[in-house]
């Protein structure tokens, strides 16, 4: 639907989402593959919640941090592939302007609150094996309400104010949106307001949002690595680095795939790869995280045996 302004512009209130519509003869496939992936999804980390929840052994700061990382993924693919799953079905591509500004926003919230979560479950990590005598009187129960609720508030109210200055803006056509999802550049693309303010302030809590949290994971990652290369015996080694491979596979997988598709450089290549990077960090890791904590994990492991048994 589109309305005419008094200058004469093309004021949409509706988007195209383009999605994968290049792939005519591939509809049907690519929805049977997106609804095993989401049901795989939903049901690898709906049982990680359960189990953390049922389990008295699974009671520990890691894993209530896990439990937390499992809670947002679902919440996370639950934003994108229904409605993705939606189009790829019915053909409808058409979204509403309020209905892409309110995925942008789960979308933008659960991944900045992603983002703070992983640098709270390296610092987890960093307290275990640097510093194994004070951790439980460190890392109580208290400073990880704490810090798990600082995690959700600072994605979702950083996301508040991005989401502000997105709603003063018009949209003029055309209105097609060459993604799967509402996502930030593309939605701005299509604005014939001026968007100066809305990028600086963009920028600066994307600043706040992706490097610091990054870097708190990295500087936590060198010193385990640096406290477990200082382990004398080959088990002991093992054993330190076995409590943190899991994360830090999870953490690689995140933040390459967000990297790659928001911090590079736009050349042609990485423009049409664009969608498939996009995939890999809102589709596929989601769907990875319960298999990789799940396969690496003895607690988990054995918190699953018990209950096929």
């Amino acid at each position: 639907m589109t309305i005419l302004s008094s200058d004469n512009r093309t004021i949409i209130t509706e988007f195209i989402l383009l999605g994968f519509r290049n792939l005519p003869e591939l509809q049907i496939l690519l929805f049977l593959v997106f609804l095993v992936i989401y049901i795989v999804t939903m049901s690898g980390n709906i049982l990680i919640v359960a189990l953390v929840v049922a389990d008295q052994h699974l009671h520990t700061p890691m894993y209530f941090f896990l439990g937390n990382l499992s809670c947002l993924e679902t919440c996370y693919t639950s934003t994108i592939l229904p409605r993705l799953l939606a189009s790829l079905l019915t053909g409808d591509r058409t979204i509403s302007v309020s209905g892409c500004f309110a995925q942008f926003y789960c979308f933008g919230s659960l991944a900045t609150t992603e983002c703070y979560l992983l640098a709270v479950m390296s610092y987890d990590r960093y307290l275990a094996i640097c510093k194994p005598l004070r951790y439980a009187a460190l890392m109580n129960g208290r400073l990880c309400l704490q810090l798990s609720a600082g995690s959700w508030l600072s994605g979702f109210l950083t996301c508040v104010i991005t989401m502000w200055f997105l709603s003063q803006l018009t949209f003029c056509a055309p209105n097609e949106i060459d993604h799967f999802f509402c996502d930030f550049s593309p939605m701005l693309k299509l604005s014939c307001s001026d968007t100066s303010m809305i990028t600086l302030v963009s920028f600066i809590l994307a600043f706040l949002d992706l490097p610091c949290p990054f870097l708190l994971t990295v500087t936590s990652y060198v010193c385990i690595i640096a406290t477990i290369l200082r382990i004398p015996s080959t088990t002991g080694r093992q054993k330190a680095f076995s409590t943190c491979s899991s994360h830090l596979i999870v953490v690689t997988l995140f933040y390459g795939t967000l990297m790659t598709v928001y911090l590079l450089p736009k050349t042609n290549t990485l423009k049409a790869l664009n969608k498939v990077f996009s995939v890999f960090y809102t589709v596929l890791t989601p769907m990875l995280n319960p298999l990789i904590y799940s396969l690496r994990n003895k607690e988990v492991k054995e918190a699953l045996r018990k209950v096929i048994r």
